[in-house]
């Protein structure tokens, strides 16, 4: 008697609670309902549950939360500890050639820390001349979204290029100096900001000529070399590297590309995602680069998750208005890319990447909620306000 009391009472106990949960999510779909009615938002369960799901199926224009996507392919296809290696050769005449390998975090104080190493492979004996090989990278090489920016963080892909393709300086009248105490001021970096750079700190990108972005970098180079008691006698150039002639010095990036990614996703810079995903065609079928071939890689791991119609890329950074995902496309590439979630930022019991352009908003990642654990979202607005996003953010966490 006693123990069908207890099985009775547990039934209706288990039903009371099912219940609840039902309302519960009800509450948090009309919730979401209202303050975003014309919102795509989706949230999942650990088990793949869809606890709120509205305009799930719509396609949107991701932004930056691109980012994400690419970051999750070049885990798969790179993985974590791989490293950009820029290579350098020595002819018999002490020219100097160097073979750009498409290093996106090719910064200053990665130059400071390859100067000492290349200068003692090739000795403190005057250099005749740098010439610089960027043929990894496509001269006539382009990026869909980029045709008509001129933002730094949006420079132009290169196979050899410091600094993000960036020059950060200062401009007093004609006068420019380098804005960074890690970064000497070069003569093309004088010019290029005389012409370009407003006054006072800013920085610009190289974003039209390729034989400038590969100038630049020589005369940063040049300069790390004389820091590190080397010197350079001749011109900087452009050419190839003669064939048959070995390197002397190969420089492996002092990033894992999983710290690499880190800074991706938490700068949200545009050169640093193409850069990452150009490697990941290039490494697969083979050098040069071409936006073809990672896209035909991306594509072929895309279909093995049924995902191809799901996440429809153009690049690599999310700058491109044609890209389109689904939400529940974008909620299984967070599935998949949950062990490497810690690349994400956070706090507050969320990691998430934010995208914002012109009348977009996105907001995607994970978040701890009290009675369902972590969960994956998916937040997609139309808009110049991107507030709504972290206020749908807060209302599912709360809600659920």
């Amino acid at each position: 008697m006693w123990s069908r009391r207890l099985v009775l009472v547990c039934a209706l106990l288990l039903l009371t609670a099912q219940g609840l949960s039902t309302q519960a999510l009800a509450d948090a779909a009309k919730t979401v309902a209202r303050m975003a009615p014309s919102g795509l938002v989706l949230v999942m369960d650990a088990d793949g549950k869809e606890l709120v799901a509205q305009n799930a199926d719509k396609p949107f224009v991701p932004a930056s939360v691109n980012k994400v996507v690419t970051a999750w392919l070049a885990m798969e296809v790179l993985g974590g500890d791989y490293r950009f290696k820029t290579r350098f050769y020595l002819d018999d005449k002490r020219a100097l050639y160097v073979r750009g390998g498409g290093d996106p975090f090719l910064i200053s104080e990665e130059l400071a820390l390859l100067a000492p190493e290349l200068v003692k492979a090739v000795g403190k004996e005057p250099l005749t001349g740098i010439v610089l090989d960027g043929s990894y990278y496509p001269s006539d090489l382009t990026i869909p979204g980029l045709e008509n920016t001129n933002e730094a963080y949006d420079a132009l892909n290169s196979a050899f290029a410091v600094n993000f393709n960036t020059i950060h300086a200062v401009r007093k009248g004609n006068k420019v100096s380098s804005a960074e105490k890690q970064t000497p001021i070069t003569p093309l970096a004088i010019s290029q900001f005389q012409t370009r750079g407003r006054q006072g700190r800013s920085r610009i990108s190289l974003t039209k000529d390729p034989a400038v972005s590969l100038k630049y970098a020589g005369e940063l180079l040049a300069a790390f070399i004389k820091q590190a008691g080397g010197s350079v006698k001749g011109e900087i150039t452009t050419g190839a590297v003669p064939e048959g002639l070995p390197p002397l010095y190969v420089h492996s990036q002092s990033r894992a590309l999983s710290k690499v990614l880190t800074q991706m996703l938490l700068g949200s810079n545009n050169y640093i995602a193409n850069q990452v995903f150009l490697e990941i065609g290039a490494q697969t079928l083979g050098g040069p680069v071409s936006l073809e071939k990672s896209l035909k890689v991306a594509n072929e791991i895309l279909a093995k998750h049924d995902l191809v119609e799901a996440i429809q890329l153009q690049e690599g950074s999310g700058i491109s208005r044609d890209t389109r995902f689904t939400a529940r496309g974008l909620a299984t590439v967070l599935h998949l890319f949950e062990p490497h979630s810690g690349l994400l930022k956070g706090g507050r019991g969320s990691k998430y990447k934010t995208g914002t352009m012109s009348g977009i908003r996105t907001l995607a990642g994970y978040a701890d909620t009290a009675k369902h654990g972590r969960v994956r979202f998916v937040i997609a607005l139309k808009g110049n306000t991107g507030r709504m996003r972290y206020h749908l953010l807060g209302a599912i966490k709360k809600g659920l």
